[in-house]
């Protein structure tokens, strides 16, 4: 961080911590760095935890240097879409009241993507005020919610969506997006390359590290110690495709050692679950619950390979953020996504994986079959997956680039020198 003062830094999304969904953990962990580094660093969330619509967090702390502002809103959750609109609908109008109470001529005001599209009414907050707009996006909206048929999300709307946020984003300082393909679709709608920066995603990659199966208890606590084991771990939503892994499941079910073991939640899981159930695949999938934190790393560690799942159309629009805790354990990638898409190009690129495009079941199953018959070869995969992360994605060095561009961003004459990647 540079040693002159800071204006205030002020970040907008629904969660933070003690939350530990993705978005969360990424925004809370940049925060505490930089309220470490002297930074006057607040947040403006909800009193919400992201799978607890109905929890109630104090609405005031300070947390690790953090001035944690806590607003209330509605907490229907996410199983209707109904119910998430109108959370989205009371966070926009709760944040824009409170933020304009808050914010001051040269503060930094920074918009994440949750809820969707909170980046207008951050640029409602910072254009009067003469504060200075970040947007950091996860995912491109309304373009990806068209491609998952949510709707109302197509045609006139859509388009109306469309043009207030690249306002927003055209009227930035500087917006943050997550991989080079997204950065390609934002300055496809009018952003100056300038005024694009990437900086990827991060893990906690000094607790996330490679564990040899015999020390891993959960090996055998899950009766795994003989398989080959092909992990999915976290979300399975609306954005990741399962049929693929079950046309390979389907020509692997004789098998003797190959298993599927899905660890996490959401309604893909209890559909997966039904279809392995109505194909009488039961024998080589195993499904377990979203494992505490301080169980991740042997989580993690217990698949031979891991498996990353992402609809060819959302190439782009989104980049699983599960990429970067599998490449921290030193796993294989089988990427289920299109060949030219960034993951896959990434996997290629470092040669820590193997790409099958979605639909591909026989190529799926080939694969593992594959790595299965030659452990010295998805040893190697791993160790390339942990050298790449160390080498371009570790927090340091994302925290690092967040240092720059914020510096940037309050001497403008600076942000065009700030561009990472």
């Amino acid at each position: 961080m540079p040693t002159q003062p800071m204006n205030r830094l002020i970040f907008l999304n629904r969660f933070f911590y003690p939350d530990h969904s993705a978005t969360s953990q990424i925004l809370s962990d940049l925060a505490f760095h930089l309220a470490a580094s002297d930074a006057d660093v607040h947040v403006i969330t909800s009193r919400q935890l992201y799978d607890s619509p109905r929890a109630s967090l104090p609405k005031r702390e300070t947390v690790k240097g953090v001035h944690v502002h806590r607003i209330t809103t509605t907490g229907f959750g996410r199983s209707a879409l109904w119910g998430r609109g109108i959370d989205y609908v009371s966070y926009y109008g709760a944040a824009w009241r409170y933020a304009r109470s808050l914010i001051r001529e040269g503060d930094v005001l920074i918009a994440k993507t949750d809820p969707p599209l909170i980046q207008v009414v951050a640029m409602w907050v910072a254009m009067p005020a003469k504060a200075r707009l970040v947007n950091w996006l996860q995912d491109i909206y309304p373009e990806s919610a068209a491609e998952l048929r949510v709707p109302f999300m197509r045609g006139t709307v859509a388009r109306s969506l469309e043009r207030l946020r690249d306002s927003s984003l055209q009227r930035a300082q500087a917006n943050v997006v997550v991989g080079h393909q997204m950065a390609q679709r934002v300055q496809s709608r009018g952003v100056p390359l300038d005024r694009v920066h990437v900086i990827h995603n991060w893990t906690d990659d000094e607790h996330l590290s490679p564990l040899a199966h015999p020390e891993n208890p959960l090996r055998q606590e899950w009766g795994l110690e003989r398989s080959f084991v092909a992990g999915y771990s976290g979300n399975l939503g609306r954005a990741h495709e399962f049929q693929t892994v079950l046309a390979a499941a389907e020509r692997l079910r004789s098998h003797p050692r190959i298993v599927f073991l899905f660890i996490g939640g959401r309604h893909g899981f209890d559909q997966l679950a039904q279809a392995v159930k109505e194909r009488g695949l039961n024998r080589i999938f195993r499904f377990i619950a979203y494992q505490p934190e301080e169980r991740l790393r042997n989580s993690l560690n217990v698949p031979d390979v891991h498996l990353i799942s992402l609809k060819s159309e959302l190439e782009g629009l989104i980049m699983p953020s599960k990429f970067y805790g599998i490449a921290a354990v030193g796993r294989p990638i089988l990427s289920i996504t299109a060949g030219g898409g960034e993951i896959a190009q990434l996997v290629r690129q470092h040669e820590c994986g193997l790409v099958v495009e979605p639909g591909n079941g026989q190529a799926l199953a080939d694969a593992l079959v594959l790595l299965s018959n030659d452990p010295l070869r998805a040893t190697e995969m791993g160790r390339r997956a942990r050298a790449m992360l160390d080498n371009y994605f570790s927090r340091k060095h994302a925290l690092a680039s967040w240092d720059r561009l914020l510096a940037a961003v309050t001497n403008p004459t600076e942000v065009a020198a700030c561009v990472s990647g």
